[in-house]
């Protein structure tokens, strides 16, 4: 049987310049919306802008977040794995 070919890995969706293009791209839309629709030119610029900002502000955090709760779950499983390691060198010391 052949053995099947190793996968393509593929380069990460969520890079810095994809991420803010995506947010200039959503904040143009809120700003030609609301241009369009409701509001004057000055007004729907500043709040396209603002969207543009808070969507790249959430995404840097989110990134932080999932790093710090990384080390965190790697830190409480280490934690696990010695307290495994401390019963189980209890439990062959009697022959369990």
């Amino acid at each position: 049987m052949n053995s099947p070919e190793p996968a393509v890995r593929r380069a990460p969706n969520s890079t810095a310049s994809r991420r803010l293009a995506v947010a200039v791209i959503l904040s143009l839309l809120v700003f030609a919306m609301l241009w369009i629709t409701v509001f004057g030119m000055i007004t729907s610029l500043l709040i396209g802008a603002g969207c543009c900002i808070v969507i790249v502000a959430a995404s840097s955090v989110s990134d932080l977040v999932d790093a710090l709760l990384d080390a965190l779950t790697s830190v409480v499983f280490g934690v696990l794995a010695v307290i495994a390691a401390i019963f189980g060198a209890i439990f062959s010391l009697f022959g369990f």
